[in-house]
């Protein structure tokens, strides 16, 4: 149902899911104060089964060139799941199971499962795509908008990444890797012991962020929040990083954010 609405709990942390809208985690509170930005758009959504821009909505798989829809023109952006319903498979208290079956304009068929798990002081997201058939290329990451100010000073971005991934034209990666550059950022870095990014909104909170997978999107443009994206590959990975999804290996990941009050 696309008005599906799910409260996790635990402690004084409270989570929505709203499986209709894309999947997505629609809050998260602590204390009563809300961490992400709202609206439907907003709060995190899973970007599967590709992340970020795709260059020209193509990829290629083996001879086949495939395209799809240009919801960013000229590219395509953030995967096929965030605007599509998804499916409650479990709920508890404190955990909500979603799955998603890829469908067009996707030309594989396939399975997307998400598990929303919730303690006192953590939030960890798991995704996983299976094949139902033939081995297909993909990606999978998750897009959350924490605000940028929670009452008092903004949040800072802490993070030692080892490279950064070279923005050219559109906003894609050129295949280069650079010295990490000072922000404003809309680009992807490179951290190959696991994402490890640290929001600080001082006096208030302090949230990290971390994924065993080895690249992070951060993207802090806009006045009202920030993004820090962990993913299985750059941008337009489809073309360059692809992972294969096969019938005896899905693709997984997962990402936790942990707090603590300051």
């Amino acid at each position: 149902m696309r008005d599906e609405h799910i409260t996790l709990t635990a402690g004084d942390a409270e989570v929505d899911v709203l499986p209709g809208n894309g999947g997505r985690v629609g809050g998260l509170r602590l204390g009563g104060v809300e961490l992400l930005r709202q609206g439907e758009r907003f709060g995190c959504f899973p970007m599967v089964p590709w992340c970020g821009r795709l260059r020209d909505g193509r990829f290629r798989d083996g001879a086949a060139v495939r395209q799809m829809p240009l919801n960013a023109p000229p590219h395509a952006i953030h995967g096929t799941a965030r605007n599509a319903p998804w499916h409650t498979a479990r709920r508890s208290t404190d955990e909500a199971v979603l799955t998603y079956d890829l469908t067009d304009p996707w030309p594989y068929p396939g399975r997307v499962t998400q598990q929303v798990s919730l303690t006192e002081d953590a939030l960890t997201l798991t995704m996983s795509v299976e094949t139902y058939g033939s081995s297909f290329p993909a990606q999978l990451g998750w897009h959350p908008w924490f605000l940028r100010s929670l009452g008092g000073e903004d949040v800072t971005i802490g993070f030692e990444p080892a490279w950064q991934e070279e923005r050219g034209e559109g906003h894609l990666p050129t295949g280069r890797r650079i010295d990490p550059e000072p922000g404003p950022w809309d680009d992807c870095f490179g951290m190959p012991g696991g994402v490890d990014v640290t929001l600080t909104w001082p006096g208030q909170l302090q949230l990290k962020v971390t994924s065993r997978e080895e690249w992070v999107v951060v993207y802090d443009e806009q006045q009202e929040a920030v993004c820090v994206e962990p993913q299985t590959g750059p941008p337009d990975g489809l073309n360059t990083h692809p992972r294969l999804v096969t019938p005896l290996e899905p693709l997984e990941a997962s990402t936790t954010w942990t707090w603590t009050r300051l």
